[in-house]
């Protein structure tokens, strides 16, 4: 019984230390990055104002546009194919505004525990 007090005791105590350590590896290639190449863009204003149920776009995640062939819609759901996987789209991630890029686009986080998509943005389907 004393062992496995001490065990818990342990648990307890390191518990913290480890799911912050999870938290930093989760993030840290997440982290998104404004290099200025598009500070001109007349778009710029638009991007930067997109939000997701899930959050804002451009706030964690670099956002670049996907060919026709590299996302589908399946059974009412979306799906986009990134470094050799489908992904599934999450419903929340989807922007239901209008699309003034006209381009598809998404906004994927990398972590140590997979890809996940931070936004998604349908072409205009024209």
């Amino acid at each position: 019984m004393y062992r496995f007090k001490l065990s818990l005791r342990s648990a307890l105590l390191v518990a913290p230390f480890v799911l912050s350590i999870g938290s930093l590896l989760s993030t840290g290639s997440a982290l998104g990055r404004d290099d200025g190449r598009y500070a001109d863009s007349p778009l710029k204003p638009w991007f930067d104002s997109l939000r997701s149920h899930l959050g804002p776009c451009c706030s964690d995640a670099d956002g670049f546009a996907v060919a026709d062939p590299d996302w589908e819609s399946r059974n009412g759901h979306y799906r986009v194919w990134l470094d050799g996987q489908w992904v599934e789209v999450p419903d929340e991630a989807v922007i239901t505004e209008p699309n003034r890029a006209g381009r598809t686009m998404v906004w994927p986080v990398k972590t140590a525990f997979g890809i996940s998509i931070r936004c998604f943005m349908p072409g205009s389907m024209i």
